[in-house]
C-alpha cells in the first residue's frame, strides 16, 4: 500500500503508531485528503512579502525547459525581482515561515505524533505553471503537503536508481530520474517521504506547496560536535604522552603502541556515559542552523517582578528557540537554544508544549527555586517573554 485517504480521525489514514510502524523512515505514503483547513493561511502576496524581509530564508528557482538550464537565487527580494521572472516555470521558496506566522505554526499539531524537537520548519513554496525545483533527493523525512492549486509529483522507489548530480547546476539535482510513481496532488492532499527517495515536483498552473520538514543532523555533524562538547573543559596541560617509549625501529611508523596512546589521551570520547551523552544531545539539537538569535530585553526581570507579573499574563515564547527536555530521576533538565537548565517536570512539559502559556498555569510549576532559575534565564536571554493578557470586551 503506497496510498490512502485521511480523513477528519485518521488525518493520516490510520493510527499514528502504523504509520511510524509501517512507514516512517521506511517507505513512501500519499495520502488524499490528509487536511481540509489550515493550509491557506497564506497566500501568494503573503509570501512574496515575506520574502522581502531583510531576516526571511529565501530562494528562488527558475527552470529554461528549453535549454534545460536550471538557476537559483537567494534573497531577500524587491517588488520589482518578482516583475522580472515571466509567468511561468520559477519558484519562490521561502524557509521558516511557522516561525513567522502563528497560523502557519499551528499545521504542526498535524504531526504532533513526531517529537518536537525532531521537527525543522515549515517551508511554503509558491509556484507558476511548470514551476519546480528539480528532481532531487532529500536527506530528511517531509510531508509534502498541497495548499492552493495542483501539483504533479513523480518519485522512485529503484533501489538501484543512480544517486549522481548534475554538474551544471549550484542545485544538487539529478543527473537521471527514472520515476516509478506519478500522482496529481490538490488542495489538502499529502506526500510523505523518508530520506533518500528521488522526487520531482512540477507545478500545473499556479500553486502553493507546504513542505513539513524534520531535522536529521548527519553523522558527520554529529561526530564533530560531540568531539568538540567533549574538548571544550580539558586543559592545555593535558597532552599526548609517551614516558614507556621504545627506541623506533622505523622512523616513520606509526605502530599499535602509538595508537593504543592516542586512545588513552581520548578516555572522554571512548567511553561517554549515558547522561553526558543526553546532557550533550540536548544542547545540540535545540541549537537553530539559521542566524536568527533570540536578543536580550533592555531590562532585566527580577525574581519578585517576576512572580507579580505571571498571574493574569501570558507567556510568549521567541519563534525562532528550540526548546526540548529530558528526564533525570525526578525532575528533568530543560534545553533552549543550545543552553541546559535543572527544573521541575512540569515546568519542562509545560514551557516545551506550546507557544502561548498563561501565566497563572506556568506559575503553578514554579514553586521550586530551579524551575524559577530556569525561566529567569530564559526571561534574560529573549527566549520567552511576558505579555499582558488581553481582556475580553463586556
Amino acid at each position: 500500500m503506497i496510498e490512502v485517504r485521511g480523513s477528519k480521525n485518521l488525518p493520516l489514514g490510520m493510527t499514528p503508531a502504523r504509520f511510524l510502524r509501517e512507514f516512517w523512515q521506511k517507505k513512501p505514503l500519499l495520502i488524499r485528503g490528509f487536511a481540509t483547513d489550515g493550509f491557506d493561511s497564506v497566500s501568494p502576496d503573503d509570501l512574496a512579502g515575506l520574502a522581502c524581509e531583510e531576516a526571511a530564508l529565501v530562494r528562488i528557482v527558475s527552470h529554461d525547459p528549453r535549454h534545460d538550464r536550471w538557476s537559483v537565487r537567494s534573497g531577500p527580494f524587491r517588488e520589482r525581482d518578482f516583475a522580472r521572472l515571466g509567468k511561468k516555470n520559477w519558484t519562490l521558496l521561502v524557509q521558516d515561515v511557522d516561525k513567522w506566522d502563528m497560523d502557519v505554526a499551528a499545521v504542526l499539531d498535524r504531526v504532533s505524533f513526531v517529537p518536537t524537537w525532531r521537527v525543522d520548519d515549515v517551508m511554503i513554496s509558491y509556484a507558476t505553471d511548470g514551476g519546480g525545483v528539480g528532481p532531487h533527493v532529500d536527506q530528511y523525512d517531509v510531508f509534502l503537503v498541497q495548499g492552493m492549486g495542483w501539483r504533479r509529483w513523480r518519485i522512485s522507489t529503484d533501489a538501484r536508481a543512480s544517486k549522481e548530480f548534475r554538474t551544471d547546476s549550484d542545485l544538487r539535482l539529478l543527473a537521471q530520474f527514472s520515476p516509478t510513481h506519478e500522482w496529481l496532488l490538490e488542495s489538502g492532499d499529502a506526500l510523505y517521504l523518508p530520506p533518500g527517495v528521488p522526487h520531482d515536483g512540477i507545478a500545473i498552473g499556479e500553486c502553493m506547496t507546504w513542505s513539513i520538514g524534520m531535522r536529521a543532523p548527519a553523522q558527520s555533524e554529529l561526530l564533530l560536535d560531540l568531539a568538540e562538547f567533549l574538548a571544550e573543559p580539558l586543559g592545555e596541560e593535558q597532552r599526548y604522552a609517551d614516558p614507556d617509549l621504545a627506541p623506533a625501529k622505523e622512523p616513520g611508523e606509526i605502530d599499535d603502541a602509538a595508537v593504543r596512546r592516542v586512545r588513552a589521551a581520548l578516555p572522554q570520547f571512548a567511553n561517554v556515559d549515558d547522561a553526558t551523552f543526553a546532557h550533550w544531545f540536548g544542547r545540540f539539537i535545540t541549537r537553530y542552523r539559521s542566524a536568527q538569535m533570540a536578543v536580550p530585553p533592555d531590562r532585566v526581570t527580577g525574581e519578585a517582578a517576576l512572580l507579580r507579573a505571571l498571574p493574569g499574563a501570558t507567556l510568549l515564547r521567541n519563534p525562532f528557540t528550540r526548546f526540548a527536555w529530558r528526564r533525570v530521576d525526578r525532575v528533568a533538565e530543560l534545553f533552549a537554544a543550545g543552553d541546559a537548565w535543572p527544573c521541575s517536570l512540569r515546568f519542562a512539559r509545560l514551557i516545551s508544549a506550546t507557544r502561548e502559556i498563561a501565566g497563572d498555569a506556568l506559575a503553578a510549576t514554579c514553586a521550586d527555586m530551579a524551575s524559577r532559575r530556569a525561566l529567569l534565564a530564559l526571561l534574560g536571554a529573549g527566549h520567552v517573554q511576558i505579555a499582558r493578557r488581553r481582556r475580553r470586551a463586556r
